[in-house]
């Protein structure tokens, strides 16, 4: 089994940073993926950003030039920088994390992120 355990998130204004965290244990054999998704209410969870272990990273169109996601391999942690953050980024964020291709998707417990004056 994988835990993966996220912090970091909180109520800030717009245009402010947050940095979020995600500690992953367990039986971490290998890891094919790892990334952020988050979801609103009333929406579906989406991708925000992924990393593989070579360092390859995807981002959503949204959030291109304002996050950035990386990874500390040794502690299997992973970050995401978010920076001039708006009100629509308002939501939940899950940490995720695949071994292999085949593997089931693991989550964390989420972190409310909340953008408003």
């Amino acid at each position: 089994q994988v835990q993966l355990v996220e912090s970091g998130g909180g109520l800030v204004q717009p245009g402010r940073s947050l940095r979020l965290s995600c500690a992953a244990s367990g039986s971490i054999f290998s890891i094919y993926t790892m990334g952020w998704y988050r979801q609103a209410p009333g929406k579906q969870r989406e991708l925000v950003a992924a990393i593989t272990p070579s360092g390859s990273t995807n981002y959503a169109d949204s959030v291109k030039g304002r996050f950035t996601i990386s990874r500390h391999n040794t502690k299997n942690t992973l970050y995401l920088q978010m920076n001039s953050l708006k009100p629509e980024d308002t939501a939940v964020y899950y940490c995720n994390l695949k071994r292999t291709m085949t593997d089931p998707n693991y989550w964390g417990q989420g972190t409310q992120v909340t953008v408003s004056s």
